[in-house]
């Protein structure tokens, strides 16, 4: 009778801490700021502008249950008017979905950031292939040099800001922070390399699928 008793409670026990490792992690979930798109537009770098990415992080937040924070993407645009992706992602801090510590903010962001493959997760907390992976899908749009702004030329490396799944091209950056080289753009998060056209086969044919990266606003 006592064993049986005891076995009780130990069961009560285990179940007691799964439900609190569970509420846990609820926590950290709902702490999320941060995430790379588990999929992309399914069109190229043709995301339907600013205002399309912008949907497709909301989309996706909603479809996890974080709709509410408010999303925009990490995109600049080039020309006349253009836009930096640093200015409209809001202050931070910014959490991934493990509610680990991704920046603090703005500046945190593009000088010491926390993003590797382990940490720049989906909105599911899956790992974004990278190199090594089949497929690799580590090239995400940014538009943007390494300090977030649009590049100070006339060129295009934007797919004619989100517009274009033809020709053209998109800088783009590693979310896995790893490259062919041991080289600076390499490693970087957010301005690596052009990719070889707009189209979603020129994306995947340099190791992308047309993802970006997504941040609550609030």
């Amino acid at each position: 009778m006592k064993t049986s008793l005891r076995l009780s409670l130990v069961v009560c026990a285990l179940a007691a801490t799964g439900m609190c490792m569970q509420a846990q992690a609820q926590q950290a979930s709902k702490k999320t700021s941060f995430f790379v798109t588990s999929a992309g537009s399914g069109n190229g770098a043709d995301l339907g502008g600013l205002a399309g990415a912008d949907k497709i992080c909301q989309a996706r937040a909603d479809s996890v249950g974080l709709g509410k924070r408010g999303w925009h993407a990490y995109l600049s645009t080039s020309g006349a008017g253009s836009v930096n992706a640093r200015d409209r992602i809001g202050k931070g801090p910014w959490y991934n979905a493990k509610g680990e510590v991704i920046a603090q903010d703005v500046d945190d962001l593009h000088t010491g950031n926390k993003l590797s493959k382990q940490t720049a997760l989906n909105e599911k907390g899956e790992v974004i292939n990278g190199v090594g992976d089949k497929p690799n899908r580590h090239d995400i749009l940014t538009g943007s040099d390494s300090q977030g702004r649009a590049h100070p030329t006339s060129a295009d490396t934007t797919c004619g800001n989100w517009t274009k799944s033809g020709a053209g091209a998109a800088q783009v950056g590693h979310s896995d922070r790893t490259g062919l080289t041991d080289t600076l753009p390499a490693h970087s998060w957010n301005m690596s390399h052009l990719s070889r056209g707009c189209s979603q086969d020129n994306l995947r044919s340099s190791g992308g699928d047309g993802l970006f990266y997504c941040f609550a606003t609030k």
